[in-house]
């Protein structure tokens, strides 16, 4: 199906996934006026949500079916229409259901009756498929506003928690610095090539002359960088994210680990893949923040004792090796980039949806060493919680080993073998934090013969946990259908015709210096 972009029921056909969760939304907005006061009306925002979540996939799934695409032609295309778009939608659709699914019980248990919770969830999905689905630099950063004030209001939606509001305030200003970065890089990009839309961008720069386009592009190009390591949470922009994790209530912290870290590396991997293929700078500046971020993420890691900043630390250190596959370039590592990100999601859903249901308040609380003899007291809750922290050491079997296999692949193909030596050394230093969980469950006994009494999960949540770990386990052993719809979503983020991608300048330095 050919979409004439410049026509006006062509467009809005394609802007149908995200003109769905908009009208839904505005249901909710009127849902939420009417009754915001029991449980019960807690409960109905919670399923007209996933019923909105649900059409939104069913109207994403349409267009993928019938092969959507844009109509080549003179007017400039703000919106993909491509896989890579239709893949991450569902991403990111996908996060935000497990997070309402989880949110449900943790919720009435904490006593937060704030039905406006669910209505910032798919203001802030919105915001994430306008980012992932975004041809233009403009349509981007406003995707990442959206998505951006309405996560700033669910880490502080704890309205009687000191660090919840201490972890809205920190995000507040520094996500404010962050977008101020990145909206003076898309002033400078613009005033270098004259336009905002990526391909455009991309051809531009390739017509003058395959990687110069100047200093003011040189220096709007950083600042694009800037703030976009600052939402993935690299090294050394990562400083928001611990203290942020930890104060905010487990489930909005599960969907910003997960679902705000995608949005923000998908609209990253097709910024740098379609608008910047042919400049050589950012492949190592690329390469630099990945091995920081690997290196300081793990280390710091080491040293966390409570399992909701371990966590955190582990998501910056994951966050590195996803900069790998983008450093990889889009041609070897898109394929592998989409494929961690769904592995990542499902890990750290899991991971944090059992913690939600060990702690109280918050769960800041929970050593490591409380989780002693879980297995004993509930075996299937245990394994769960190895199944997840194997996936994210990397553990043959799980879907996170397929995928660091894969992006290994990605950087050795793409030349850069001192990246993936990184990425392995510091997957073994992060078994000094993954393995102490699960020691802890299987190897040591009960503080005392109540420890584990009160843990619980509900229906729903049990359900967020099976999904999570039937489908790391699954990816783990039969990978082939994710794989292929990775690559041909990959595919979408390929620089525009005629625009030869850059040769990394850390591969070309090594090529040089072995002759």
């Amino acid at each position: 199906m050919i979409l004439d972009l410049s026509s006006s029921r062509d467009l809005l056909l394609a802007l149908l996934p995200e003109l769905v969760l908009t009208g839904w939304s505005l249901v909710l907005l009127l849902v939420v006026a009417w009754r915001h006061r029991t449980v019960g009306d807690l409960r109905l925002t919670g399923w007209v949500t996933l019923a909105a979540l649900g059409s939104t996939a069913a109207a994403v799934w349409w267009l993928w079916w019938h092969t959507a695409r844009a109509a080549p032609g003179p007017v400039p295309v703000m919106v993909a229409v491509d896989d890579f778009r239709f893949v991450t939608d569902w991403l990111f659709l996908g996060a935000a259901a497990l997070t309402v699914l989880l949110s449900f019980d943790y919720l009435e248990r904490e006593e937060l009756l704030v039905p406006e919770y669910h209505v910032l969830i798919v203001f802030a999905t919105l915001g994430m498929m306008l980012m992932g689905g975004g041809e233009d630099l403009m349509v981007i950063f406003l995707g990442l506003e959206l998505l951006s004030v309405a996560v700033y209001v669910l880490a502080g939606i704890n309205r009687e928690s000191a660090s919840g509001a201490e972890a809205a305030f920190k995000y507040f200003l520094l996500g404010a610095f962050a977008s101020g970065f990145l909206l003076y890089g898309i002033a400078l990009v613009y005033g270098a090539t004259g336009t905002t839309g990526l391909r455009a961008i991309g051809a531009q720069i390739g017509a003058g002359g395959g990687g110069g386009g100047g200093t003011m592009l040189a220096i709007g190009l950083a600042l694009l960088l800037i703030g976009f390591g600052f939402k993935i949470a690299a090294v050394p922009f990562h400083t928001w994210a611990p203290d942020v994790y930890d104060g905010s209530p487990t489930p909005v912290t599960a969907y910003m680990a997960s679902g705000v870290k995608a949005a923000a590396f998908a609209a990253l991997f097709r910024v740098l893949g379609e608008a910047f293929p042919a400049v050589a700078a950012w492949h190592q500046i690329v390469w630099w923040l990945a091995v920081a971020t690997m290196v300081v993420g793990n280390l710091i890691a080491l040293a966390q004792r409570t399992v909701k900043r371990m966590l955190a630390y582990s998501s910056v250190a994951h966050a590195g090796y996803l900069l790998v596959a983008v450093a990889a370039g889009p041609e070897p590592g898109s394929a592998a980039f989409l494929f961690y990100l769904v592995a990542y999601t499902l890990m750290t859903l899991g991971a944090f949806a059992l913690l939600a249901a060990k702690g109280r308040h918050g769960e800041r609380d929970v050593l490591i060493d409380d989780l002693a003899g879980l297995a004993t007291r509930h075996p299937w809750l245990a394994f769960a919680l190895a199944v997840c922290m194997l996936s994210l050491l990397g553990f043959p079997g799980t879907a996170g080993f397929i995928g660091k296999w894969y992006i290994l692949a990605a950087a050795t193909s793409a030349g850069q073998g001192v990246l993936a030596t990184v990425l392995v050394l510091t997957s073994v230093i992060s078994a000094g934090y993954y393995l102490p969980v699960i020691m802890a469950m299987y190897m040591k006994p009960e503080p005392f013969a109540e420890a584990h009494v009160g843990m619980r999960l509900g229906r729903l949540g049990y359900a967020v946990v099976m999904v999570s770990v039937a489908g790391l386990l699954f990816f783990g052993v039969r990978p082939n259908r994710l794989l292929d719809l990775a690559h041909t979503g990959g595919v979408g983020v390929q620089p525009a015709p005629g625009v030869p991608p850059a040769a990394p300048a850390v591969t070309a330095a090594h090529a040089r210096t072995a002759r």
